[in-house]
């Protein structure tokens, strides 16, 4: 489309401006994590009862939780990188060090000479025996994957170095490495609160005449236009965005398809309720959203009542939701009252919420699954902590009158679980866009 390329090259609005460069970026990051090892890591280990953390990655193939530790300048892991964290409650110390040839980043310091000491594993449990441990936390779980992150060649290496004793303390570090990946400090909030601010606003833009006419774009150019419009920002989508639609005289999709089998190519419409599924990465932290939005028809000036209210439907769902975020219940819990109330009020609800940050479907608890909405073993049995952030992401199925179906409104938006209770990041949405 020739309109949407020129809109393309035109100057970016005032959003723009508060994406950094990325030297600014790597000064961000590396600030971020300083505060980050030095004020809640300690914490984490109080908490997971594990005073020595040992990370162990081999280039290109990272544990995902070390790839959240390695300084702006590391996009990758250095040969086999071990890191070791120490704490020592008593003391009220923790030591930050890499058995590694070089010093990762200005937190965590090289503590491996090769010419004094040639082998790595070698010097790896001259660290262990000089500390001594009472447990020694190791990244394997079955129910994150994301604190899975050991791979069985380092395992096995590295359990086949240790003494018996010392073989006695390994432990699963999982509760550690989802408090870690899921924790977000006072400092990430306010540059996540400005990415949730970015997102909105390229929705915004591509649910427009700017972007869309009617009778000619299809959904797929939407959804390229976001793509775009990210890259040339300097950012990254996570993972490639949908846009869908729904209309008077087509049924309702079943979830299986609305979840992975989306027509594609669809040719955007007059009465068109409109819908999108999008998410970017910056400063290491990601964003998940869905919005609606409608093509108003020549003789309508506002959204139909009737979707107006469909979609207030939604927003109850997201409400009854939050109401029942409490620190110390699990997932499945908050799952199955939010799910009690909302059919109470003659709802139809369906709620599939995930933990959100360093990840987009982040480690944490696990509030329902589209295909799971009677509880999910494992993750949905961990509890929730404060600090921590989530994409409400849900839908209520609503019967539409005048257009002689159902339709679903989904809606997904940052929310923040904290010492304060439950806020959105930075707002939602309360009512349908225009396409204007």
């Amino acid at each position: 489309m020739k309109a949407l390329l020129l809109l393309l090259l035109l100057p970016f609005t005032c959003m723009y401006g508060q994406i950094l460069t990325e030297r600014d970026r790597a000064d961000v990051i590396d600030e971020v994590l300083a505060d980050r090892f030095d004020n809640l890591l300690p914490t984490l280990m109080d908490r997971a009862d594990i005073d020595m953390w040992v990370v162990i990655s081999r280039e290109y193939n990272e544990d995902p939780v070390i790839k959240t530790m390695l300084p702006s300048t590391w996009l990758n892991a250095r040969r086999r990188t071990i890191l070791v964290f120490y704490r020592n409650k008593e003391k009220n110390t923790i030591e930050k060090l890499a058995v590694a040839r070089y010093n990762v980043g200005k937190n965590i310091i090289s503590a491996w000479d090769k010419e004094k000491q040639p082998d790595q594993w070698a010097r790896l449990l001259e660290i262990i025996e000089e500390r001594n441990p009472s447990k020694i936390g190791l990244n394997y779980s079955d129910d994150f994957g994301l604190a899975d992150g050991i791979v069985k060649t380092d395992y096995e290496a590295f359990i086949s170095k240790l003494s018996s004793a010392q073989q006695a303390k390994v432990v699963s570090a999982q509760n550690l490495a989802v408090g870690w990946l899921e924790t977000r400090t006072a400092l990430e909030m306010k540059y996540f609160e400005q990415l949730v601010d970015v997102t909105h606003d390229i929705i915004k833009d591509a649910f427009s005449y700017k972007v869309i006419v009617p009778g000619v774009t299809t959904t797929d150019d939407v959804v390229w236009y976001l793509r775009q419009r990210v890259t040339d920002m300097g950012l990254e989508t996570w993972f490639h965005p949908t846009v869908d639609i729904q209309r008077s005289e087509e049924k309702l999709e079943s979830h299986i398809v609305s979840f992975s089998n989306r027509p594609e190519g669809k040719v955007i419409q007059k009465g068109d309720l409109l819908h999108c599924d999008f998410g970017i990465t910056y400063l290491r932290l990601n964003t998940d959203c869905q919005q609606h939005a409608y093509v108003l028809k020549d003789d309508e000036k506002e959204v139909p009542a009737f979707l107006s209210k469909a979609f207030a439907d939604g927003n109850r769902v997201q409400d009854v939701l939050a109401s029942n975020f409490i620190t110390g219940k699990t997932g499945n819990e908050i799952l199955l009252k939010s799910l009690k109330e909302t059919k109470a009020e003659g709802l139809v609800p369906s709620i599939y919420t995930h933990p959100l940050g360093l990840y987009g479907h982040a480690a944490g608890p696990t509030i329902g699954m589209w295909d799971s909405q009677g509880g999910v073993p494992g993750t949905g049995d961990y509890k929730l902590y404060e600090n921590t952030a989530y994409a409400i992401e849900l839908n209520t199925t609503v019967t539409i009158p005048e257009w002689n179906k159902d339709i679903r409104i989904m809606l997904e938006e940052a929310g923040f679980w904290g010492e304060d209770g439950f806020r959105y990041v930075s707002g939602r949405q309360e009512e349908i866009l225009i396409v204007k």
